[in-house]
C-alpha cells in the first residue's frame, strides 16, 4: 500500500509539474438579476451551455443563442478557447469553464469564467458583437526596475501583437513572450480597436514589471517575461505527451527503487529475529 500510494504521488508532482494550466482560473462574474428553478429560462440556458460544451469538441469559438416562448426566456452564450490549444484541450476547458459558472452564479440569468485556456459568457441580455473595453482583470508583477532595454523588448513585443492580424496573437523575443487575443464575435476592426487598448493600459500600469495581464470584457492582451507565470504553451499545439509519459516512467522507476528498499528493509528485520 506505501508502494502504490508513494508511486501514484509522485506520478501526480510530476505529471503536475510539466503539465500546462489551460484550467486556471483567472476571474468571474455574474449578473444580479435571478432566474426561477426549473423555469423555461433555467431549461434554455441548460440547452445553450450542452451546445458550448459540444460544440468545443470541434471549434475553438462559437456563439450561440436559444429563444424561447417569450422574449424574457432567450438566453445568449459564447466560448472563446486560446488560439493554441488542441481540441480535446479546449473542450475540457470549456467543460470546465462551465461547471465553474454553475459554482460561482448559481440562478444567475448571466455569468462569466475566464481560465487561462479559454473564456465562457452567458446572459439574458445581448452581448454578441458588441464591442466591451471594460476592464475585468488587471494584474501586473513584481517591478524589475526599469531598464531601457528590456523595457524597448517589451514595447516591440506589444507592438508586434498590436500589428498582428488575426483574432489569437503570438510574439517574443528571448525569454520575453507575448499574447493576445479577441473574442470571435468581434469584426476585425473592433479586435484591432481593443488589443490596441489593452496593450495601452499594459505599457501605463504595469510600465516596469516582470509580467502584465490586461484582461478587458472582450480581448486581453499579456507578456511574460519567463518563470512561473510564463505562458508555456504560446508558441505551439497542446503536444506534451511525451513529458507526461516521461513524467510516469520517472514516476514508477522512483517507485520501484522505494520498493527494492522498503523489502530490503524488512528482510534485514526478519533476519535479525530469526538469530
Amino acid at each position: 500500500m506505501f508502494f502504490s500510494i508513494f508511486t501514484t504521488v509522485i506520478v501526480l508532482s510530476l505529471s503536475t509539474s510539466l503539465s500546462y494550466s489551460t484550467d486556471l482560473f483567472l476571474y468571474g462574474g455574474c449578473t444580479q438579476q435571478r432566474y426561477n428553478p426549473n423555469s423555461p429560462y433555467e431549461s434554455n440556458l441548460n440547452s445553450l451551455l450542452s451546445s458550448l460544451i459540444n460544440s468545443a469538441t470541434f471549434s475553438s469559438y462559437n456563439n450561440f443563442t436559444v429563444v424561447g416562448s417569450s422574449p424574457n426566456d432567450v438566453v445568449y452564450g459564447l466560448y472563446q478557447c486560446r488560439g493554441d490549444l488542441a481540441m480535446q484541450d479546449c473542450a475540457s476547458c470549456v467543460s470546465r469553464a462551465v461547471s465553474r459558472a454553475g459554482d460561482l452564479c448559481p440562478e444567475a440569468c448571466g455569468g462569466a469564467v475566464q481560465l487561462d485556456g479559454c473564456f465562457v459568457k452567458y446572459d439574458n441580455a445581448t452581448f454578441l458583437g458588441v464591442e466591451d473595453k471594460t476592464v475585468v482583470l488587471r494584474k501586473c508583477g513584481p517591478s524589475v526596475g526599469y531598464d531601457p532595454n528590456s523595457m524597448g523588448v517589451r514595447d516591440a513585443v506589444l507592438s508586434g501583437l498590436a500589428g498582428s492580424g488575426g483574432y489569437f496573437r503570438v510574439g517574443g523575443s528571448g525569454v520575453l513572450k507575448g499574447v493576445a487575443q479577441c473574442t470571435g464575435d468581434l469584426s476585425f476592426a473592433e479586435c484591432q480597436d481593443c488589443v490596441a487598448e489593452a496593450i495601452r493600459r499594459l505599457r501605463s500600469d504595469c510600465a516596469a514589471a516582470g509580467y502584465g495581464d490586461m484582461f478587458l470584457a472582450k480581448c486581453y492582451a499579456r507578456y511574460s517575461t519567463g518563470g512561473a507565470h510564463a505562458y508555456s504553451k504560446a508558441h505551439g499545439k497542446s503536444g506534451n505527451e511525451g513529458e507526461k509519459t516521461f513524467a510516469i516512467i520517472i514516476g514508477l522507476l522512483a517507485g520501484v527503487a522505494i520498493l527494492i528498499i522498503f523489502l530490503a528493509f524488512l528482510r534485514r528485520i526478519c533476519e535479525g529475529q530469526g538469530k
